[in-house]
């Protein structure tokens, strides 16, 4: 009887057990997202670029950097941005589900296999390019056995898949802006590169020369997530990504953010690139301690007054407009006595002066205006007078667009020459046309300077297992709170 009732109990425990797996397999398993709340943090892979996330002096920044600060924002999320070394590195990270996330990647189909792409939000022609006054390559057979491609691109999975009869090598240890810097200096032969990459290195090396555009192929971009696997039906972060890329699209964020890293790039062009560089070694060294007194006395970044100076005069003392400014930074004379200048050849009491009414443009702003927006209507500003800027943002305002973008200022300030939009102004008409490239310029000539005086001491990026990427909370990130990178690259 007892062997029975222990027999019993043992049938009793086994049924217990069974319904317990049961129960648990019935269980929902926390979806990603779930799992990323839980955590409190959405983990970011990405390469460190001008294209994609960098540190400058005010901290993170970047236009994949933007982008994944505004969605993790939208889900109340905090982000670690973690540098990988190549865009191979991102996909190996989100596929083993060290990253839940993948940013500023090119789609390829190899890299398909590995992990789910969002549909594209961006898409970009490749360009060969080859240095200037060597032979010119027409086509891509033309390039067969010369061609050299950085490390693990997505052009190389299509090259090969498409094109086997192309002998190329790829540098494992080099980015793309290494290879045109190469390209440039004639070590190289060719190389290959989206044309916004392309267009921003153009400035900085004049003797790069596009040959040809790829007709049959263009770059995609994308972000990454990982393939589920036994969780193939959890869609939720994969939607919410989604969603989130369609909405910026639809309510103008991704073109403002587009704008903001990229629409200035093809604004000098070969000639204007090539005599800004003869003119920073030929004139900048005459002035540059004065640039930086007045750039420390009333915080300002020196090469910005600097690039200000260059689009004024090219730094040119004796520099007079057929209007009567002069000096090199250009004041009027009712400028330059509202700012106590008796002499405006003087190049110190011109940059000094320049500078204090740039600060005072700066100060009348609108608090609305949020940087860097912020800097680039002052300056347009300083070039067509204060009341004229005030004038195209209520234009703006009158026709239902934010008055606070300069995207949106920009396309705005050539109004004020047409005789259709003056009669709704205060001031009247204005060289809005030159005001705008009046900026634009500006902004590629601060660029280079950046660029020309940077520390590029490369640093080992933060080790994914290591816990060292810069955690980004919610609110404005602190650059003090993060960790220092730089990286060798002409692209800032």
């Amino acid at each position: 009887m007892t062997g029975l009732r222990e027999l019993l109990r043992i049938l009793q425990l086994i049924t217990i057990a069974a319904l317990t797996l049961a129960l648990a397999t019935c269980i929902e398993r926390p979806g990603l997202l779930e799992q990323i709340d839980t955590l409190g943090t959405l983990r970011v892979a990405t390469v460190n670029s001008a294209s994609t996330y960098y540190l400058d002096a005010d901290g993170p920044t970047g236009f994949e950097y933007d982008l994944i600060r505004d969605f993790a924002q939208s889900l109340g999320l905090r982000f670690d941005m973690v540098v990988m070394p190549d865009q191979q590195a991102v996909i190996d990270a989100v596929a083993s589900g060290h990253a839940h996330l993948g940013v500023g990647v090119a789609v390829s189909e190899a890299r398909r296999k590995r992990v789910r792409f969002t549909p594209p939000y961006d898409e970009a022609a490749l360009e060969v390019v080859y240095r200037v006054y060597k032979h010119k390559p027409t086509k891509l057979a033309d390039l067969s056995g010369d061609l050299v491609l950085p490390a693990h691109t997505a052009f190389a999975d299509w090259l090969r898949a498409n094109r086997p009869d192309i002998e190329f090598s790829v540098d494992d240890q080099a980015n793309t802006e290494e290879l045109m810097d190469r390209v440039a200096s004639g070590d190289l032969t060719a190389t290959i590169a989206s044309e916004d990459i392309v267009d921003m290195n153009q400035r900085y090396y004049p003797n790069l020369r596009v040959a040809f555009s790829l007709d049959d192929v263009r770059q995609h971009t994308a972000w990454a997530m990982p393939d589920q696997g036994d969780m193939a039906d959890d869609d939720t972060l994969y939607n919410e990504a989604i969603a989130f890329l369609e909405q910026v699209k639809a309510n103008g964020r991704l073109h403002i953010l587009r704008d903001r890293y990229f629409g200035h790039v093809k604004r000098l062009g070969f000639v204007g690139g090539h005599e800004f560089a003869r003119q920073v070694d030929n004139r900048l060294h005459l002035w540059e301690d004065y640039f930086k007194r007045a750039g420390e006395e009333y915080g300002l970044d020196w090469r910005l007054l600097a690039a200000i100076g260059y689009q004024e005069s090219h730094w040119d003392k004796n520099a007079v407009s057929p209007t009567t400014v002069r000096g090199i930074m250009m004041l009027t004379q009712a400028a330059a006595s509202d700012m106590n200048v008796t002499n405006r050849r003087d190049p110190a009491q011109s940059i000094d002066g320049g500078a204090r009414y740039f600060i005072r443009m700066l100060e009348r702003m609108p608090d609305e205006i949020q940087q860097p927006d912020r800097t680039w209507f002052a300056l347009a500003a300083y070039n067509i007078g204060y009341g004229h800027v005030m004038d195209a943002r209520r234009l703006l305002e009158d026709r239902g667009r934010d008055p606070n973008l300069w995207v949106n200022l920009r396309d705005a300030l050539p109004w004020l020459t047409q005789e259709r939009y003056i009669s709704d102004t205060r001031y009247g008409y204005a060289r809005g046309h030159e005001a705008a490239t009046y900026v634009g310029n500006i902004r590629a000539y601060f660029d280079i300077l950046t660029w020309m005086t940077n520390n590029r001491t490369a640093q080992e990026p933060p080790a994914l297992d290591e816990g060292k990427s810069p955690t980004v909370p919610n609110s404005e990130a602190q650059a003090e709170n993060t960790q220092t990178i730089s990286i060798d690259s002409p692209a800032f």
